[in-house]
């Protein structure tokens, strides 16, 4: 006969590879804050309901307390051969309390049960990472402060295209950490939601007070249908596609503070403590910090992608195939929450050569649209603009000069509607300053994003 909590049914153990492959314990283990949690306020419920006596539900409430303390500790965490988390808890209760603990599972599945610890370890790891988000948006703040008057190419295609505050650069990946977090905060809504109660898959035949459980666990509101209840992680998927795009947004930066520490760019400093060296090579210092975070957004995303296959084709309800949501889960918050870490770390010691940058927007010339819209002020069309300015970009490039190189001669060659005040509009640092319109590189609205965002980060 089984020794296991549903052994009832079975003649004979259970087949020793087969207890060893059907075992989660490896890794549900981290869920045990949760699952006792849970378990509390599923027992002083039954007590309010009179299904448990008050003394009752105090041994257990007080064997469960003192099975935290110990797991805190450290304690019970190798396995001891469970088969999970919750078993486990229940047995260690049952130790020290005798048969009394045996009433600890009274009206509850481990299905509801699972289903209630993954969403609060859910709503707490979304809180953790809408943390992270926010103190890596302080640094990019702090980083665009610090740099506010530096001057760099804006590109399209991987071509330098026009110039920009770098400032301006930095808090673009700013709006993008904000919009994460909104997702992070928009799909809390639909994880605080009680599942507890919905037992197996039908509900339970006890007088059950779920709103009490609901309140003392601090969800909004319970589960409205035990199937859906037991059944579905499509709250479990949504945080991982917010992950996912977390991850995408920190990839995207990752590569340009890549490119930008190269010789070739030489607009990033990167410091040493975040480097690594070559076993052979000794001049090299590689952005291995940077390449990771990169690397490692092809692991969420590959979370994200085995989560939804392997719910694709589930009937209802529970299916063991489920078992598999909390692994890809775990690595995913883990993953997000090292790197929005050593990002952060990273933003807060990072330097940029200014003079390179200046350089790079006086070459390959970025003030292109800005000639054209000067030609639009003295009369002509845009398109008629844009071409005139293209004509004097390539009378240039085959001198191996640059637009503001070319004397106002050559240039009213191409159009008599050119004058000396022409050179106003092909400076790069002029450039920007004149893009004061809302949401652009001006440094009157840089300023006023910033605030803004000094603002946000704070409360």
């Amino acid at each position: 006969m089984s020794d296991k909590v549903w052994g009832g049914r079975f003649r004979e153990p259970l087949d020793e590879v087969l207890d060893r492959f059907n075992a989660s314990f490896g890794f549900d283990r981290r869920l045990y804050v949760q699952d006792i949690e849970g378990s509390i306020a599923h027992v002083r419920m039954l007590a309010g309901r009179g299904i448990l006596t008050e003394e009752e539900a105090g041994r257990i409430v007080e064997g469960l307390a003192e099975i935290r303390r110990e797991m805190d500790r450290g304690e019970h965490l190798a396995g001891e051969g469970a088969e999970d988390i919750h078993s486990l808890v229940e047995a260690l209760l049952v130790e020290k309390i005798g048969p009394v603990g045996e009433k600890l599972h009274t009206a509850r599945s481990r299905n509801d049960q699972v289903a209630l610890d993954v969403r609060m370890y859910v709503r707490e790891a979304a809180e953790r990472t809408d943390e992270g988000l926010r103190r890596m948006q302080a640094a990019l703040v702090d980083l665009a402060e610090r740099n506010e008057d530096l001057v760099c190419p804006g590109y399209t295609h991987m071509q330098r295209a026009q110039p920009v505050l770098l400032a301006h650069h930095l808090m673009a990946y700013y709006e993008m950490l904000k919009r994460d977090r909104e997702r992070l905060q928009d799909g809390l809504a639909r994880v605080n939601v009680m599942p507890l109660g919905s037992a197996a898959l039908a509900g339970s035949t006890f007088d059950l007070d779920r709103e009490a459980v609901a309140e003392a666990l601090g969800f909004a509101e319970i589960s409205r249908n035990s199937m859906d209840a037991v059944s579905d992680r499509d709250f479990l998927a949504e945080l991982l596609f917010a992950c996912s795009l977390v991850m995408m947004h920190l990839s995207r930066l990752s590569e340009e503070l890549i490119l930008w520490s190269t010789q070739e760019f030489g607009f990033a400093q990167l410091p040493d403590a975040f480097c690594t060296g070559s076993s052979i090579m000794p001049q090299k210092k590689n952005p291995d910090l940077l390449e990771l975070v990169r690397g490692k957004t092809g692991r969420v995303y590959g979370n994200l992608m085995g989560l939804l296959t392997t719910m694709k084709g589930l009937p209802l309800t529970y299916n063991k195939d489920m078992q598999e949501d909390k692994e890809p889960l775990f690595d995913t918050v883990d993953t997000v929450e090292s790197c929005l870490d050593v990002l952060t770390r990273l933003l807060r010691n990072l330097s940029f050569d200014g003079e390179a940058m200046r350089r790079a927007t006086e070459r390959g010339s970025l003030t292109a649209t800005d000639l054209a819209d000067y030609l639009v002020t003295k009369g002509l069309t845009f398109r008629k603009a844009h071409e005139v300015s293209g004509r004097m970009v390539l009378f240039a490039l085959g001198r191996d000069r640059e637009l503001s190189d070319l004397s106002l001669e050559e240039m009213r060659g191409f159009s008599e509607r050119v004058e000396e005040d022409v050179y106003d509009w092909l400076d790069p640092v002029r450039c920007v300053a004149r893009r004061n319109v809302p949401g652009g590189t001006g440094p009157d609205m840089v300023r006023r994003h910033l605030e803004k965002a000094k603002e946000e980060v704070a409360s």
